[in-house]
């Protein structure tokens, strides 16, 4: 059994509950991350712990949340507590910040805020496609628009909308979708950032009205080391079946290659020289092997992972 990170605790996975009543989970009020440990040589590491820990606060305040009662330190220790606690070396971590003990009359000021922590083994995101590239279609369902819900912020509602065009394209036999903004260009994946290469040049649509991802971010950095012009624009459907590479990027899928949107293949119909260097790339800066890796793998100390073994 594995322990969960609770208000402030530590409990087994079975105590570690949610009242029917919580308006964090009858109406989606609440907020998360999504963070990734990996095994390194030097143990267990996460990756930009505080750049997801200050999100997520972020996306409190963005939704109106009172100030929480633990500062950004304290939650950061408890992500490395509870990943000692569970004695794992590599994972997928999800803090969350949900409205409770109160906001059933749809007013956040009625409730409270509540925080917990959860981590468990992980594995790809996207199964073998993330070797041979994936199949995409564009959404039927049109991804939110900045002033019907916060898209900045990492809203648990606001994965209704990916919910609904992710189950669309795997009912289609596809892996995941393309979402639209309202006013018809690309925008972003169900979970995922988007990128294309034309020419030589890397686009990605402009942070606004997206989830401007971490990963992303990152990908953007790696690129531009390794002297790669990466540039946010604009652009339409279109612009993305006569690309020469596609890609994505997310804590989950982390980079991975697309081959096919709507059935025309990308490029070759193969992951592209492109995607393949940076996908390269970050799979060693997460694992301690790249030159940024001291500035963004933050160590699980060991105290942490010792601890919680008698539990």
């Amino acid at each position: 059994m594995g322990y969960v990170w609770m208000n402030g605790r530590l409990l087994p996975e079975a105590e570690a509950r949610v009242p029917f009543l919580t308006a964090g989970l009858q109406y989606g009020m609440g907020v998360f991350e999504g963070i990734r440990c990996y095994a390194t040589a030097d143990g267990p590491a996460v990756f930009r712990l505080r750049d997801h820990i200050d999100r997520l606060l972020d996306s409190a305040r963005i939704l109106g949340f009172p100030p929480l009662p633990w500062e950004a330190e304290a939650l950061v220790r408890a992500v490395h507590d509870t990943i000692g606690a569970n004695d794992l070396q590599s994972c997928y971590i999800r803090p969350l910040v949900y409205l409770a003990e109160g906001g059933m009359n749809l007013s956040i000021d009625s409730g409270r805020p509540h925080v917990g922590i959860a981590v468990w083994p992980w594995n790809d995101y996207h199964g073998q496609g993330s070797d041979t590239g994936i199949r995409l279609n564009v959404s039927s369902h049109t991804r939110h628009h900045p002033n019907v819900m916060p898209t900045r912020a990492k809203v648990c509602g606001n994965y209704v909308n990916s919910f609904l065009a992710k189950t669309e394209s795997i009912r289609l036999g596809f892996d995941d979708a393309v979402m639209l903004d309202s006013a018809g260009y690309v925008a972003e994946c169900t979970g995922e950032n988007l990128f294309l290469v034309s020419k030589g040049r890397i686009l990605t649509p402009p942070a606004a009205g997206i989830l401007a991802g971490i990963t992303r971010d990152s990908v953007i950095r790696l690129a531009e080391d390794a002297g790669l012009e990466v540039r946010e624009e604009w652009f339409a459907r279109d612009r993305l079946y006569d690309s020469d590479e596609i890609f994505l990027t997310g804590t989950a899928a982390e980079v991975v290659g697309v081959r096919e949107v709507d059935f025309r293949p990308i490029g070759a119909g193969v992951p592209g020289p492109v995607t393949r260097r940076l996908r390269d790339e970050y799979a060693r800066a997460v694992r301690g092997l790249h030159g940024r890796s001291a500035e963004w793998l933050d160590r699980v100390p060991q105290q942490a992972q010792a601890a919680y073994k008698q539990i």
